[in-house]
């Protein structure tokens, strides 16, 4: 039987961890939606078929990019507030923002742009949380994107959730509504925060996810005011408080962990909890850098998120996995903090371990989903090519050639076959114009 899709003299990344080597020239075969086979060139039987060739001739195929921590709805808000304070910058203009121009509508045609975006720099899967989630839902599934999408829980009146005291329940009718309905599509739970979320509210949620068995995502320690909100009612840091409430475990994911104490770390690390990193958002708000490495020695697992991207202000995981490196560098002094490596596999089967899904996704594996990404190396900043550790310091979303999910290829030569990207854009362009029309 011949193969869907077969890639062909690619320099082949499998990235099954830190250490994993490239086979060049090498293959990867594609059948239905799963991986079926890969190796080098010189093991390829010479009378293989496949429906499709892709030759990778001066290409690099690696697992699609994992994004771990996004709210895609908010390109409609990129560029609308920028260089402020986090707190100044949510509860000034994001909140009010939110509760004017979020509705369905703008989540979807929102989402769908971030989509774009996101495929076009190769990602794959993505964890969103927001509101009105089902319309995220809908869009990723109609761009072809794989995705983790969360229903918001806060304790304030939300975008389609007027009664605070009705979001849990909410939450679970869009579980209801969204558990195995998609191939593509798993729900989960976003508790916005320990500070806009009370504990009723934070257990109640994760006794959801659990009793559904779905992720449960929350924001956390992500500012110095944080952590004056939380310990001055609490006396304990935000994480110390979750971890009492009972919230840490394997399928919770903390978003942002910027500061975190050594108990905090050790914390996490026992729990088996995961944390998803935003360098580039924490760095535009100025809220600090996440000590990514002490979490790694101790084992948590960490993926990359690039955060909405009003706080970043793009979805480009490649910008995310340079900006990790050199934080972590410039912030220990050491060179060797972090390698180049290690952000590879945090882009990709550490985010997939972070998500739940590393039986799944995240790398180049026979029986794993056919998420997969070609890079094109004949660029003058990719040459020479010594090995994929340039991909971190010199490569861009726009480097990426081919994107392939769950066996479909999703970009060709740059062009999106799922979906019309300029109807998305013009769409939110003229979302747009009422958000800047004065009040």
């Amino acid at each position: 039987m011949p193969y869907d899709i077969l890639i062909t003299n690619a320099v082949v990344l499998p990235l099954a961890d830190a250490t994993t080597d490239t086979i060049a020239p090498g293959y990867v075969a594609i059948q239905g939606d799963s991986i079926a086979a890969l190796g080098s060139m010189t093991e390829l039987p010479a009378d293989t078929k496949a429906h499709a060739t892709i030759d990778g001739s001066g290409m690099l195929a690696m697992p699609g990019l994992i994004n771990t921590h996004n709210h895609a709805a908010m390109t409609l808000f990129r560029g609308l507030a920028d260089d402020l304070q986090l707190m100044e910058w949510l509860t000034k203009h994001i909140f009010p923002a939110e509760a004017r121009f979020v509705n369905p509508e703008m989540v979807y045609w929102c989402s769908k742009l971030a989509a774009a975006e996101m495929i076009r720099s190769g990602t794959t899967c993505v964890a969103d949380g927001y509101f009105h989630e089902d319309a995220a839902a809908e869009a990723f599934c109609d761009a072809g994107l794989r995705a983790v999408a969360a229903q918001g829980l806060i304790d304030f009146p939300a975008p389609g959730v007027p009664d605070p005291a009705d979001n849990v329940a909410a939450a679970g009718r869009f579980l209801d509504r969204w558990q195995g309905r998609h191939p593509l599509l798993t729900p989960a739970l976003f508790c916005h925060s320990p500070y806009t979320c009370g504990p009723t509210t934070i257990t109640a949620g994760k006794a959801l996810a659990r009793e559904r068995g779905v992720p449960f995502f929350i924001h956390l320690a992500e500012s110095r005011d944080e952590i004056r909100q939380i310990t001055t009612p609490h006396g304990e840091t935000p994480t110390r408080h979750l971890h009492k409430l009972g919230i840490l475990d394997p399928a919770t994911v903390c978003v942002h962990c910027v500061w975190l104490d050594e108990t905090d770390q050790q914390l996490l690390a026992t729990s088996g909890a995961g944390v998803a990193a935003c360098p580039g958002s924490n760095m535009k708000l100025a809220s600090g850098i996440a000590p990514l490495a002490g979490l790694v020695r101790r084992g948590v697992a960490v993926g990359l998120g690039t955060d909405g991207c009003a706080s970043n202000n793009n979805l480009d995981l490649f910008a995310e996995m340079d900006l990790a490196a050199k934080l972590q560098k410039v912030h220990a002094l050491d060179p060797t903090v972090l390698p180049a490596r290690r952000l590879l596999a945090m882009a990709t089967g550490d985010g997939a371990r972070v998500l739940g899904m590393a039986d799944r996704i995240g790398s180049l594996t026979p029986g794993k989903k056919a998420d997969c990404i070609l890079i094109d190396l004949r660029q003058p900043g990719l040459s020479p090519c010594y090995s994929p550790d340039l991909l971190v310091y010199a490569a861009g979303g726009r480097d990426v050639r081919t994107v392939i999910i769950n066996g479909r290829v999703v970009l060709r030569d740059r062009e999106l076959l799922a979906f019309d990207q300029q109807e998305a854009m013009d769409r939110v362009n003229r979302l747009a114009l009422k958000v800047r029309a004065p009040t």
